[in-house]
């Protein structure tokens, strides 16, 4: 029904077989009860175990290790159908993939790699990132969380923001700088003393997800838990480039929940004795929707083969991020309104969708942040630091 380029033809057999079985997966697990969730706004825990078990988490990480060892057309179909489920629960696996089990594997020692690891893919232990402050969103590189050396081992302080997983989370890679102003990676663990995640309530969106803080008070980091391989700001990007990556996929889902939910509705309701389908508007609406799904999907495939040949730029995976996101948002909006009032009912999944892609739309680099990282590629001139 939203394949309407036969994409499906481009994918290998194997790629075929993870997307059909994610999506039976999220339509018999996550479906059934995730209106509930969102409505009472309680995360479904139950859920992370057996996302471990199905290999949703660290697919694209390698199998040494625990992970599905996969390419990243499969890794980006994974996202799509968690998507279409809830943007929350895809957060939660993108998270564990992209923002915590990958700089593990690239920036980690072989020793946190087969501590950690293992455990994460099985969703036995959850993990979260720390990045984003309270003071500082858009702007990384204002950092103020504190990594200080003393006596052999490292003492951190600061704060983090709107952090994914935080509450729950068993550990958290935090990004900090150190005495000499370098930006470094740490694996903060529940139970360190000083460390607490408290949880962010009343959110209107991602309601399904839990979200928190990270707030570091004289937390002892003992040297074998720095990530030793990289620092400096580049590495974090790194992790995020992986992450939105996925969302580009992820979105469409969404998108494609909407439209199909506007679309059977369409069908079914009638006004002025016929189906709204029949309505020159409501076939605009529609067509819009799979054009712009359609362009969305091709552009992450595309996306997805350069992923996989090691040559996507950070500005083609922000592109991309920007375009779907906005594309699903938009797609929501319209859905809903070819359900008129029923479209704000908990009976579908509209209103969830549109909910969760506002916040979808802002973290991992809000829709303005990358039209000017484009906008800089363009021209040479960065409109920002």
């Amino acid at each position: 029904m939203t394949d309407f380029y036969t994409i499906s033809d481009l994918l290998t057999e194997e790629q075929l077989l993870i997307q059909t079985s994610t999506r039976e997966f999220i339509q018999a697990n996550v479906s059934p009860i995730i209106e509930e969730c969102a409505q009472k706004a309680t995360f479904p825990n139950h859920l992370i175990k057996q996302f471990g078990e199905m290999g949703l988490l660290g697919p694209a990480i390698s199998d040494t290790y625990g992970g599905g060892g996969l390419d990243y057309i499969s890794y980006g179909l994974i996202m799509q159908e968690v998507e279409r489920g809830d943007s929350g629960l895809r957060s939660m696996a993108s998270v564990q993939s992209s923002l915590v089990m990958y700089p593990i594997e690239a920036f980690g020692s072989e020793e946190q790699k087969n501590k950690w690891l293992p455990r994460l893919a099985k969703g036995e232990i959850l993990g979260c990132f720390g990045l984003t402050e309270p003071n500082h969103g858009s702007n990384p590189a204002g950092m103020e969380t504190k990594l200080t050396e003393k006596d052999g081992e490292y003492i951190l302080n600061g704060a983090k923001m709107w952090i994914t997983n935080s509450p729950q989370a068993d550990i958290a890679i935090v990004w900090a700088r150190d005495d000499n102003k370098r930006v470094k990676g740490v694996i903060v663990e529940k139970g360190m003393e000083g460390f607490s995640a408290p949880e962010i309530h009343n959110k209107w969106s991602l309601r399904a997800s839990i979200t928190g803080e990270l707030v570091f008070e004289d937390v002892k980091i003992p040297k074998e838990n720095i990530l030793p391989l990289k620092d400096g700001l580049g590495a974090p990007l790194m992790c995020l480039d992986n992450a939105r990556y996925g969302i580009a996929w992820g979105a469409i889902g969404a998108a494609m929940d909407c439209y199909e939910t506007a679309l059977k509705y369409s069908l079914e309701r009638e006004q002025f004795d016929r189906p709204i389908a029949g309505f020159q508007l409501t076939q605009k609406k529609l067509s819009e929707m799979l054009t712009e799904i359609t362009k969305a999907q091709l552009l992450a495939l595309r996306l997805g083969q350069l992923k996989n040949a090691g040559k996507a730029t950070t500005t083609q995976i922000s592109m991309a991020k920007r375009n779907n996101v906005e594309i699903a948002l938009k797609i929501a909006r319209e859905s809903r309104q070819i359900l008129g009032g029923m479209g704000i009912s908990g009976e579908f999944s509209i209103m969830r969708h549109m909910m969760n892609l506002e916040s979808v739309i802002t973290y991992e680099g809000t829709h303005d942040i990358h039209l000017l990282i484009l906008g800089a590629e363009i021209t040479g001139i960065p409109a920002f630091k």
